[in-house]
């Protein structure tokens, strides 16, 4: 078993745990994380992504992300994702993000390490690791298996609640409760497809724009309009 380790989130969170240490106690952190992700999963080999500069959801969405210009990061940030190409061997992802990576690597013998939400719609095997605020768990870690049907549901109802967190807007008025409601029943792509459409009251431009940005590639260069054409004419 292989993990396929979300970097980008490593290097964050634990250059946001040490803001007022030394940068080793970051550093310090990453090992003993990656070393538990590896224990937890049984995997013997890993591989770890960090999303580069250049990203094709610029191109179709110059808004993406827009809404983090302002946002400050962690101090030792950039440090932390040094670190892990250096010492762990990190990828840096080109043209796409790490999430990306993870979900065109993901195959029956991987394993994606994440506490991305997100990635609920790759089907195959997940570990999300504990979540610690202040010294407490606040959300316990899980291995669990996403079916190519749950992937769907997850990628459609995103098509609903949108992302605030990337500057991605979903339909007014819906959140993750009422996209259940409408989503998780629906038994294959084209019912989805329709119920989401109807719902964007056809504005076929902007459930374009917004699938091709939410959706997390199984292959390199994919996009989800081009994949589901039929679905749009």
């Amino acid at each position: 078993m292989q993990a396929l380790i979300d970097f980008d989130i490593v290097a964050y969170s634990m250059a946001a745990s040490a803001e007022n240490d030394p940068v080793e106690v970051a550093y310090m952190r990453i090992d003993q994380m990656i070393h538990s992700i590896l224990d937890t999963t049984g995997a013997n080999t890993y591989r770890g992504f960090i999303s580069g500069g250049s990203n094709f959801r610029h191109e179709i969405y110059p808004e993406y992300k827009a809404n983090r210009k302002d946002m400050v990061d962690p101090r030792w940030r950039n440090a932390c994702k040094e670190y892990l190409v250096r010492e762990w061997a990190a990828e840096v992802t080109d043209g796409y993000e790490a999430d990306d990576a993870l979900g065109i690597n993901q195959t029956a013998d991987t394993i994606i390490a994440s506490i991305d939400k997100d990635l609920d719609m790759i089907p195959g095997m997940h570990y999300s690791w504990p979540i610690v605020r202040k010294g407490n768990i606040v959300r316990e870690g899980k291995i669990y298996e996403v079916s190519e049907r749950e992937g769907l549901i997850s990628f459609y109802k995103s098509l609903l609640v949108g992302d605030r967190t990337d500057n991605i807007f979903g339909v007014d008025g819906i959140g993750p409760v009422k996209a259940s409601k409408m989503i998780d029943n629906l038994e294959t792509e084209e019912e989805m497809f329709e119920r989401v459409a109807e719902l964007y009251q056809g504005d076929m431009d902007r459930l374009r724009m917004n699938g091709d940005c939410l959706w997390i590639q199984r292959q390199e260069h994919q996009r989800w309009s081009q994949l589901n054409e039929s679905f749009f004419s």
